[in-house]
């Protein structure tokens, strides 16, 4: 079976496809859309604008930071809940049958074809082109930087989350402790260290796979949708991020010389 339609969007799209800079940025959330065979999976209109359909605000930081770095951008083009682009395809995490509260009807009983083709037509597309462009930079011994850009809920299970922005990692912590402690430096910013979420084998496959198995400098940015949720709070944070990015690489910190960054 098929679940693209031929006038329907692709699985993802690119921004800045020839960017000079060393900044490589994932947004594997960044879009509500659902094919139209699937109708809408069941779940109420008002549902689908929030955060367990996509991340609210990251598409738009990321595309805005992807301009002010110079830097290749790649965004998912369909909803999680279609299937998670950041979870390994097979997991129940992949294609989710409750998201928060909410049943997802369309996702109860998906048979093996079903989610074959969602993996085929949508994960697996996003996730070679990320493949082929680190492919090429390492080919051309381009550094490479992965930053994954997503943003989470004001409150939780009605639980009101401090952060402005987490900063998230697992094995390899270079890049995000030095992002921690310049954020922390921001007036009035509450940054968590692997807060709200941390990256994990079994929850996340962006870095994982990516930025871990390749050897490269990466992060997770995670971004209160409240602050990001109109253009001009998108706006602020690409700026920031962007700023202190590049002071970052600019430091001459021994850590960030991109030892394996071709690897």
């Amino acid at each position: 079976m098929t679940l693209l339609e031929p006038d329907e969007p692709p699985a993802f799209r690119v921004e800045k496809p020839d960017g000079q800079s060393p900044y490589f940025l994932t947004c594997d959330h960044a879009s509500a859309r659902i094919p139209r065979k699937l109708g809408s999976l069941g779940v109420a209109a008002k549902d689908l604008q929030r955060h367990i359909a996509w991340d609210i605000g990251a598409a738009g930081v990321a595309v805005k930071l992807a301009g002010a770095l110079d830097a290749f951008a790649i965004l998912s083009g369909y909803s999680r809940l279609v299937i998670d682009c950041n979870r390994r395809p097979g997991i129940p995490e992949s294609i989710v049958r409750m998201s928060e509260a909410t049943r997802i009807p369309g996702n109860e009983v998906v048979t093996v074809e079903e989610a074959t083709a969602r993996a085929r037509e949508l994960f697996h597309p996003y996730h070679n082109r990320i493949r082929t462009e680190l492919d090429r930079r390492r080919a051309q011994q381009r550094h490479t930087m992965l930053i994954s850009v997503h943003s989470f809920t004001p409150t939780f299970h009605g639980v009101p989350r401090p952060w402005h922005a987490g900063v998230l990692y697992n094995r390899d912590a270079r890049l995000a402790t030095a992002l921690l402690q310049r954020l922390r430096t921001e007036h009035r910013l509450v940054i968590g260290d692997n807060e709200p979420y941390a990256v994990g084998d079994n929850t996340d496959y962006t870095i994982p796979v990516h930025g871990e198995q390749r050897g490269l400098l990466h992060v997770g940015i995670e971004l209160r949708q409240d602050l990001v949720a109109t253009a001009a709070g998108q706006s602020e944070w690409a700026e920031r991020l962007a700023r202190v990015l590049v002071s970052i690489v600019g430091s001459g910190d021994s850590w960030c010389k991109f030892d394996s960054a071709t690897s």
